[in-house]
């Protein structure tokens, strides 16, 4: 485990048309994570089917596309010690009903369909989706908070 690992984390339409964007956000700050990149994007069709290629077999694969491309997503990169893992619990289970109170997840949705946030599931996705949603890159910097989040 590294305190550099990351991890992608999008607000998807639900999540940024019911306002949650500045809750969502705060919880990642609040447990210690580091905000390295950020945007408001309107995503292609073309451009979530290369982030959800490993669905496209799927029934729902096509209601998935024109929902994720109904409005627009916050794309983040958060950056911290067992980024991917933990931001996952963060969010909570897939499907909201099966979520704890306290996840955000739990806190905030009641369908799959609806679940307000997609989080990276392994290092390498996690990767693989910072370089789709954000060519350009992130910006590395040292916050003063690190000193009080780790040893």
């Amino acid at each position: 485990m590294s305190v550099t690992e990351r991890t992608y984390i999008m607000i998807k339409p639900d999540g940024v048309q019911r306002g949650l964007v500045g809750k969502i956000i705060a919880r990642f700050e609040e447990r210690g994570f580091k905000l390295i990149a950020l945007k408001l994007t309107q995503a292609t069709p073309e451009h979530l089917e290369k982030h959800y290629a490993d669905l496209k077999g799927k029934p729902f694969f096509p209601g998935l596309i024109k929902y994720m491309a109904s409005g627009p997503v916050v794309a983040m990169v958060w950056q911290g010690l067992d980024a991917v893992k933990t931001g996952r619990v963060m969010l909570g289970a897939t499907n909201p009903l099966q979520s704890p109170v306290g996840s955000i997840r739990g806190d905030f949705c009641l369908a799959v369909g609806r679940n307000i946030c997609h989080g990276s599931d392994a290092v390498e996705s996690a990767e693989k989706e910072i370089k789709l949603w954000f060519p350009e890159g992130v910006v590395q910097y040292t916050s003063a908070l690190e000193s009080w989040v780790f040893e």
